[in-house]
């Protein structure tokens, strides 16, 4: 029962963590028009008369008059504008929504792709968000931007619907509500253009709104609808430690390998499809199944497989515990049980299985199946142990009831008679635990004649001659006969828990290694190497494009033809099975959410196995599912790690055109301005003007050159081409350099050098590290207002030379501090200024990292302006080669 309460405690968890973040409610319905927003509008008004804080974060109206009345009256977060393709278009102001933490807030359409440039993608995303800082969230959702239901949807009405949300999403509801509309109504507002407008309306009604398209959807919101509460009853329940109630068929089928287990099966398919109800079939492994019950067990869950049944084993002391914790964990309906041959005894002590469930207060219908054609087999379900020989075991009763006397003759002198039989039953314990329960019987029977016509007297005789050895010896049978069944169930328990115990640490070990797989390439091979390890066998796996294979062993021809097949119809192929069973492998498919294969996973088993156990079934199957998930995780980021990248690549795309469109532009206009001026009007102007124009274009023409080195410089880091070509320099002549340069380009700028003379020559690239620090100098004149030095001081501290720019400009926030280096980095006080490309300081800083070095963005004196440091190791050359490259 532990496995029960750790599902308690694990469904109270999800319970608390839920009610600490923001409650969702939807509001679901099969098509657009049937009133979703209307009705969440109304309700919206009850709330707000019981004194409800409650405000429209987004509300689409789409023109309709009745759905734009209840707008009135309640708060609304104002919209923000964004600009897209020369469209103004409003969007929810996520930010003003956090700020204003209303109690509930309403956000129309769910699966609404937000404006590019938005935080988040999807509008989806801002209500997990508003979730998340516990603001409950009303939203409307059509049942056609499921994600799960895009294919049905696509093939019922033949439309590929691209605005999706996620399921995961709608795990987060509290509640759910369905707004419906017969067929026959909605395609009458939609003619009345209450929906669309007529065009659009005419166009709908040929295409997606057909009375077979509507009526096919609204069967998957009502289903939809009825699993999110069933989802919801379930985790409320469990929470409180209570199971689930049958409120929607199902029907479970327990079989014991007693010979009646096809049958079973087949009567239980039978009932599960009159009801219309989805079904399973299991059996307890209460202890280990001897090889006849096995092959049973295995040929029952094999037919109910192929009838579209599922199966499952389940461990457990008690076969009433686990039947009635599997139902109520699984909300069964109807439990489904074959006739069995039952002790009297155990029937007057209310031991049977039935009697069991009714007594423990079994909430679902029991149905008992007679079955006339079951071998008339004295023991219970699945209770024999492993086959042995009737006369293995009475030789090891024999052996161990000889070994007990000679004990016992030899401990006679110092314990007494009652002490004696002690001896016996520690015989009767020991062939219990090695061996079934006919065994103990036999084992306690001998024992029990043996002490009798060894010890009681009158002695060598199996005559009892006072009513005290009568008790004596009749409680020692008793006492033999109970210790042998009880370590002999004992032992057979721990047969079957070290099984289930060794699956348990199988999943384990297979969970830890794929927790670490970074890709299906790892995935497919740590997923070979576990199922190798928990199958005792040689595995083949392929996920995708990558093959993971055995070196002693490789599918042949055959085999991989059945493995295609697994594959492409999501079924289990190979051997063991009805499909190419000639192959020598058994293969089984990598099933996503959807059941479709992304994979296969093969195995090869010795050919004088002739069959899986169910144990053996069971855990593959377990794997499998394991490395599917793995491998859908891992395609999962991936896929993710792509959007990351293109989303970024037209970030900087877009930067970039950005920055050639203005600082292009801007010097070319200057330059072509000043010639034409020249052109033109040049008899007309003095020599001063002329001359002034023509330092234009120079200026301009300068500005132009320098913004083409930045962006071959930003090349040639980006592509490893930059080469280091070391020589000494001077510190003094390295910022004089700089400086010179600057003033060249901006005469205005006041600059301070601080250059103690006593600094020794560094070892570096000059041109490159000359460069760095003009264009964090150059980035500092930008930023100084007019008439401010910007101060650059150089000294060697620890081992290191610290060259600090100092400006007297605004400074810079502390959260854009460090993503001032970033490439096109475009914020008002950041690296643009007048003239800035945004490409001067990465280029820096690549630079000045290609030696070695740092580049920090510091806090000014006094909380103004900005300070960059740029820190270079000091390194010596090899005295072989002084003057080489490195």
């Amino acid at each position: 029962m532990s496995d029960s309460r750790t599902r308690q405690a694990d469904a109270l968890v999800d319970s608390l963590q839920r009610e600490a973040s923001g409650k969702l409610t939807v509001f679901l319905g099969a098509a657009p028009g049937v009133g979703k927003t209307f009705s969440m509008l109304t309700r919206a008004h009850e709330q707000l008369r019981r004194g409800v804080d409650v405000v429209i974060g987004l509300v689409e109206t789409h023109g309709r008059a009745e759905t734009s009345a209840l707008l009135a009256g309640l708060p609304q977060v104002p919209l923000l504008q964004r600009e897209y393709q020369q469209h103004a278009l409003d969007e929810m102001d996520l930010d003003a929504v956090l700020a204003r933490r209303p109690a509930l807030v309403l956000v129309d359409e769910l699966a609404h792709r937000n404006v590019p440039g938005s935080r988040h993608e999807r509008r989806w995303q801002d209500v997990m968000e508003l979730l998340d800082a516990g603001i409950d969230v009303w939203t409307t959702v059509n049942i056609q931007h499921l994600e799960s239901l895009n294919d049905v949807v696509m093939r019922i009405t033949g439309v590929r619907v691209s605005e999706t949300v996620p399921d995961a999403v709608l795990d987060r509801l509290h509640d759910i509500v369905l707004v419906d509309l017969p067929p026959r109504e909605l395609i009458e507002r939609l003619q009345q253009g209450k929906v669309y407008v007529p065009e659009q309306a005419a166009q709908a009604l040929q295409a997606f709104f057909s009375p077979a398209n509507l009526t096919a959807l609204r069967e998957l919101a009502m289903q939809e609808a009825a699993d999110r509460v069933d989802s919801s009853l379930r985790e409320t329940r469990a929470a409180r430690g209570e199971g689930n109630l049958p409120l929607r068929r199902r029907v479970l089928v327990a079989i014991d390998g007693g010979g009646q287990s096809e049958y079973l099966v087949r009567v239980g398919r039978r009932i599960a499809e009159r009801r219309d109800a989805p079904w399973t079939v299991v059996t307890v492994q209460a202890r280990a199944h001897d090889e006849q019950t096995r092959r049973e067990i295995d040929a029952a869950f094999a037919l109910a497989r192929r009838l579209g049944g599922e199966a499952e084993l389940l461990h457990g002391s008690s076969i009433a515990d686990a039947l009635l914790d599997h139902a109520a964990h699984n909300g069964v309906s109807t439990l489904v049980l074959g006739r069995t041959r039952e002790r009297p005894l155990a029937r007057m002590l209310n031991r049977t299985l039935t009697q069991q469930l009714i007594r423990r207060g079994a909430h679902f219908e029991i149905t008992i199946i007679g079955t006339p054609q079951a071998r008339a087999r004295a023991r219970r379900s699945g209770l024999s142990m492993p086959s042995r020989s009737a006369g293995k075991d009475a030789l090891l009763a024999l052996g161990a009831t000889a070994v007990a006397c000679l004990v016992a003759l030899i401990a006679e002198r110092w314990i007494g008679l009652y002490d004696l039989s002690m001896v016996f039953i520690v015989a009767v314990v020991m062939v219990a635990a090695r061996s079934r329960t006919s065994a103990a019987v036999i084992a306690a029977a001998l024992c029990f004649l043996a002490y009798n016509f060894f010890f009681i007297a009158p002695r060598f005789t199996f005559a009892i001659s006072a009513r005290q050895g009568v008790i004596t010896v009749f409680l020692f049978l008793a006492a033999a006969l109970v210790a042998g069944r009880l370590a002999s169930r004992l032992r057979m328990q721990v047969v079957a828990l070290r099984a289930a115990n060794r699956h348990a640490h199988a999943r384990q070990a297979l969970g830890r290694q794929l927790a670490s797989a970074p890709s299906n390439e790892q995935v497919a091979q740590a997923g070979r190497e576990a199922l190798e390890q928990a199958m005792d066998a040689p595995a083949w796996l392929r996920i995708g494009q990558y093959t993971s294979a055995s070196g002693s062993a490789a599918p042949g021809d055959t085999d991989l033809a059945a493995a295609d097949w697994a594959r492409r119809h999501g079924q289990p192929s190979g051997r063991f099975t009805d499909t190419l069973a000639g192959a020598g492998w058994w293969f089984l498919p990598l099933l996503d959410g959807d059941d479709r294969a992304i994979g296969v996973a093969g195995m090869r088993f010795p050919r004088e196995a002739p069959r899986l156990t169910p144990e053996q079934r069971q855990l593959a199957e377990a794997m499998v599912d394991d490395i599917a998930q793995a491998a859908l995780r891992t395609q999962l980021v991936a896929d993710l790690e792509k959007a990351h990248v293109s989303n970024e690549t037209e970030r900087l795309r877009s930067a970039l055109l950005s920055s050639v469109s203005h600082d292009l532009r801007s010097p070319l206009a200057a330059m072509i301005g000043s010639a034409d001026s020249l052109s033109s009007y040049a008899d007309a102007m003095d020599a001063s003007d002329r001359r002034a124009l023509l330092d234009t274009i120079l200026v301009e023409g300068e500005r132009l050159d320098r913004y083409i080195q930045n962006l071959l410089d930003m090349t040639r880091l980006g592509h490893d081409g930059l080469q280091i070509n070391r020589d000494w320099i001077g510190v003094d002549e390295l910022v004089g350099s700089a400086a010179r340069r600057l003033q060249r380009y901006q005469s205005d700028v006041l600059l301070k050098l601080d250059i103690p003379a006593e600094l020794a020559p560094i070892w570096v690239h000059p041109a490159l590290v000359e460069q760095a620090v003009f264009n964090v100098m150059e980035n500092a004149a930008k930023f100084s207002p007019p008439g401010a030095a910007v101060e650059v001081q150089a000294r060697l501290v620890e081992g290191e030379l610290r060259i600090d720019v100092l400006d007297a400009g605004p400074g810079i926030p502390d959260d854009e501090r460090a993503r001032i280096f970033d490439m096109f980095y475009s914020v008002e006080r950041g690296d643009r200024g007048r003239h800035g490309t945004g490409l001067g300081l990465t280029i820096c800083q690549g630079m000045i990292g290609a030696h070695g070095g740092s580049v920090q963005a510091l806090p000014g004196r006094d909380g103004r302006g900005t300070l960059i440091r740029i820190t270079l190791p000091l390194l010596h050359p090899h005295p072989a080669d002084d003057n080489d490259d490195s």
